[in-house]
C-alpha cells in the first residue's frame, strides 16, 4: 500500500480514538451539574466514571484476539457502533444506575479505538517509522481532550451535559462513516483455524514475556494519571479548591490537554533520535508525580512564604508540564512492537492497553474513596503514588 493512503487509513481511524478522549474526560468540566442532576456525591460520580476503564478492560483481550483475527477495520466499526450507542445512552440517563449501564457501554465500545490505528501502522510501516506514528495517533487522539475542555464546557454552560453527550455521539456516527467509506479493508493473511480458549492462552502467554512484563507495570498507572488529573479531578480541584468557575478551568485544561496533544509526537521524535526509552519513560513518570505533589501542595507552600494563594498560574504552569512530560507513556508502544512477532501485534497491544485501563479503573475507584476521606488534594496523590511505584517496578523489569 503506498505511503500517503496509509498515513490517511491511520488518521481516519483515530477519528474513534477523539471520540473516546471527548467523551472519557467530559465529566472533568460537568461534575457540578452532573451530580447535582444524577442526585450524587462526587465522590459517587468516581466510582460510577471508573466504570468506563473496568468495561474497556474487561473486553480489551477480545478486542486484540479480533483485531488479528478479523482485521482493523471490522473491528473499528463494530466498536464504534457500540461506543457511538453508550454515549446516546449517557445522554438520556436519569439517574446513577443508567449512567453506570452507559458508561459501560461506552468503556467497551472505546476499547479498541486506540489499539485500531496503532495496529494498523505496527502492520503497515518500519520501526523508525513506526516510532514516530505512535506519536501522532496518540497527539489526534489527544485532540479529544481538546472538546472536552472549554469547547463542550461552553456547549455545556449554554444548554447542559446531556448536550456534550449528545455532540460525542454526533462524533461517533462521523468517524463510523469516514472509516466505512474511505479506510481499506485488512483482512490478515490465513491462519489456522483455533479456538477461543487458544487464542486467550497465547494472550497470556504474550502479556508474561520477559519484554512485557515491565511495560504492564509502567502502564497501569500512566493513563490513569492522565485520566485521574486531567479527566477527572482537575476540574473540581480547580473550581473547588481555586474558586474558577467552569469556563476559566475549562481553558487551563486546555492548556494542559494542548500540551498532551504535542507532547506524544514530540516523544516518538525523542526517541527516534536519542533511543533510551526505558529511560525516558521512567524519568517522564517519576517527574510527573513530582508535578502533582506541587500541585497540591501550592497552598501549604502560599502558607509558608505569607501568601493568601497560589496564583492560578502555579496550577496551569504544573499541569501543561504535566501534560507534556506524561505524554511519554506512548513510548510503550515501541518496546511491546519490538517484544512479539507481527502475526501477535494486536494481542501483544490489546495485553498492554488492557494494563493502562485495568490500572485506570482500580486507581480512579481508589481515588473516589481517597476523596471522600481527604478530599480532591489527596485523591490527586493517589496517582503521584502510584506513578512513583509503577515507574520503579518497570526500570526492575525493564528489558534489557
Amino acid at each position: 500500500m503506498p505511503a500517503t493512503p496509509v498515513a490517511l487509513a491511520i488518521l481516519l481511524l483515530c477519528t474513534g480514538h477523539i471520540f473516546s478522549n471527548a467523551a472519557r474526560t467530559l465529566p472533568a468540566v460537568a461534575v457540578d451539574v452532573l451530580t447535582r442532576d444524577l442526585g450524587i456525591t462526587a465522590e459517587a460520580l468516581a466510582q460510577i466514571t471508573g466504570i468506563f476503564p473496568a468495561a474497556f478492560a474487561a473486553v480489551m483481550i477480545p478486542v486484540g484476539i479480533a483485531l488479528d483475527r478479523y482485521g482493523v477495520k471490522r473491528t473499528n466499526l463494530f466498536l464504534l457502533t457500540v461506543a457511538g450507542c453508550g454515549a446516546v445512552m449517557a445522554a438520556l440517563a436519569t439517574g446513577p444506575w443508567s449512567m453506570a449501564l452507559a458508561q459501560a457501554v461506552l468503556g467497551a465500545g472505546c476499547s479498541g479505538m486506540l489499539m485500531c490505528p496503532i495496529t494498523f501502522a505496527a502492520r503497515a510501516l518500519s520501526a523508525p517509522r513506526f516510532a514516530v506514528w505512535s506519536g501522532i495517533i496518540q497527539a489526534t487522539g489527544n485532540t479529544g481532550m481538546l472538546l472536552s475542555a472549554s469547547p463542550l464546557a461552553l456547549l455545556i454552560e449554554a444548554v447542559d451535559w446531556r448536550a456534550g453527550f449528545w455532540a460525542c455521539a454526533g462524533i461517533a456516527a462521523l468517524a463510523i462513516a469516514l472509516v466505512a467509506l474511505l479506510v481499506p479493508s485488512d483482512r490478515p493473511a490465513p491462519a489456522p483455524r483455533r479456538g477461543l480458549m487458544h487464542d486467550l492462552r497465547e494472550v497470556g502467554r504474550v502479556a508474561l514475556t520477559p519484554g512485557l512484563r515491565g511495560v504492564m507495570v509502567f502502564t497501569f498507572a500512566s493513563f490513569a494519571a492522565v485520566l485521574g488529573v486531567r479527566g477527572l479531578w482537575g476540574g473540581p480541584w480547580l473550581m473547588e479548591g481555586k474558586g474558577l468557575d467552569r469556563i476559566a478551568a475549562g481553558n487551563i485544561l486546555l492548556a494542559c490537554t494542548v500540551a498532551l496533544t504535542i507532547g506524544p509526537a514530540l516523544a516518538g521524535l525523542v526517541l527516534k533520535r536519542f533511543g533510551q526509552a526505558p529511560v525516558l519513560m521512567t524519568l517522564s513518570h517519576l517527574i510527573c508525580a513530582g508535578l502533582i505533589a506541587l500541585i497540591v501542595a501550592g497552598d501549604p507552600i502560599a502558607r509558608a512564604l505569607a501568601w493568601p494563594a497560589m496564583p492560578v498560574a502555579w496550577d496551569l504552569v504544573l499541569l501543561v508540564l504535566f501534560g507534556a512530560i506524561i505524554s511519554f507513556q506512548v513510548l510503550a508502544f515501541s518496546l511491546v512492537r519490538g517484544a512479539v512477532p507481527p502475526e501477535q501485534t494486536g494481542r501483544a497491544l490489546s495485553c498492554s492497553n488492557l494494563s493502562f485501563f485495568f490500572g485506570a479503573a482500580v486507581l480512579q475507584g481508589l481515588s473516589g474513596l481517597v476523596a471522600g476521606w481527604g478530599g480532591n488534594g489527596a485523591a490527586l496523590l493517589t496517582f503521584a503514588v502510584a506513578l512513583v511505584i509503577c515507574s520503579l517496578g518497570f526500570w526492575v523489569l525493564r528489558p534489557r
